[in-house]
């Protein structure tokens, strides 16, 4: 999973080196990425968390759950944000609308530039030798060439282990 940096305001960059992207649960063993509003994100990330403690290894169900308080608690309906959560064997994107999506092809793009780093990862998908981290990296380069919104510094968090803060 991979992440910019860029935090805007209006048509403002206030922070290039934002961290997006989190590994969540009791073994870290669940990346979360987030796009919106900071505040809004952060709340969600903690909504989430509480939720895999209640149903320990189960991805799904957690995300299920929190989609649900997300449509029906009135605090929770007016959140800004977008989550990107995977583990090992399933990805899921969340928003506020209460959608749980996994993805046919198992990629995910989230915020301003997620149309065109998804367009890009489905385009690299079909090169052979490519592996998920560089299909990553350089979906985020291609998202960061478009995207106004999107920077070149992105944070790239695996499943097998490791944080890598790379520029695309």
């Amino acid at each position: 999973m991979a992440g910019d940096g860029q935090v805007t305001l209006g048509a403002t960059v206030i922070k290039g080196n934002a961290r997006k992207v989190r590994r969540i649960g009791p073994s870290g063993s669940i990346l979360a990425g987030f796009a919106g509003a900071t505040a809004d994100a952060f709340t969600l990330l903690e909504r989430l968390e509480a939720k895999l403690e209640r149903y320990p290894n189960q991805l799904e169900r957690a995300c299920v759950e929190l989609a649900k308080d997300w449509r029906t608690d009135r605090y929770l309906r007016r959140l800004e944000a977008m989550m990107a959560v995977a583990d090992a064997d399933h990805s899921y994107t969340l928003t506020g609308n209460g959608d749980v999506l996994e993805p046919e092809d198992g990629i995910i793009a989230i915020g301003s530039g997620g149309n065109y780093a998804l367009s890009a990862a489905r385009a690299l998908l079909g090169i052979e030798g490519l592996s998920a981290r560089e299909i990553a990296q350089r979906s985020m380069k291609i998202a960061g060439d478009i995207c106004v919104y999107t920077n070149y510094s992105v944070t790239v968090e695996t499943l097998g282990g490791g944080t890598d803060k790379v520029e695309a």
